[in-house]
């Protein structure tokens, strides 16, 4: 290893059996079912369809996929926040902010308006479908969801720096398909995406402006 290398960072996860996931006594049935509806229930994300095509596939992304894979990108980036965080609370994070969608579809990042209103109904939405847990699991989903939603925490940002790179490293491997697709500029991009990239995890934005730099000289975006 170099002078200049960054040493490589160990992600420490509790096994299945350890204390960190023991969190009471065995449910009964009705607590079962109720954990059993909430899952099904957000097997509906499967068919929220997403405005970018996954890389090398002629199809329309859903939101259940897009939000495992930020939650791999966040785990794989961990090593480079800019500042402590806890990853597994990130991957919570992550794995809850798009739950709304399963009742109010999903809005292209870059759209301009309608923003208030679309927040109201997914949180609407989100206190639906987490009501279909026990209180106080449903309050512990909700509390998370609103924590990506303000985007205060480190982690917050970190989560928030994920899901807004994604879209973007897609429509990098596709050649600009959905910002063509949606008349989506370049100045669009850089102004949604950039401070909260940047915010989140410097090191990923600094990749990032480059390659859109590249794109807006190949033609890629619609405005």
């Amino acid at each position: 290893m170099t002078a200049n290398a960054t040493a490589p960072v160990a992600l420490a996860f509790p096994a299945c059996g350890d204390s960190a996931y023991r969190f009471g006594p065995a449910p009964d049935a009705r607590t079962m079912q109720a954990i059993v509806d909430f899952i099904l229930e957000l097997d509906k994300l499967k068919g929220v369809t997403r405005k970018v095509k996954p890389h090398s596939l002629d199809r329309y992304e859903n939101s259940a996929e897009h939000s495992w894979q930020i939650a791999l990108l966040a785990v794989s980036l961990a090593p480079y926040a800019p500042e402590a965080i806890d990853i597994d609370r990130v991957i919570a994070m992550l794995l809850v902010h798009d739950i709304g969608e399963i009742d109010t579809g999903d809005t292209l990042v870059f759209a301009h308006d309608g923003w208030a209103e679309r927040k109201a109904a997914e949180r609407a939405a989100v206190h639906r479908i987490f009501g279909l847990l026990p209180p106080a699991q449903a309050q512990k989903f909700l509390a998370l969801w609103e924590e990506f939603e303000h985007g205060e925490s480190a982690e917050a940002r970190f989560a928030h720096a994920a899901d807004r790179a994604m879209p973007v490293l897609l429509n990098l491997n596709n050649n600009g398909q959905s910002w063509r697709e949606n008349g989506i500029s370049y100045e669009r991009v850089t102004q949604r995406v950039g401070p909260p990239i940047a915010a989140g995890c410097p090191a990923l934005w600094t990749y990032l402006q480059q390659r859109l730099d590249h794109a807006r000289t190949q033609g890629w975006f619609g405005a």
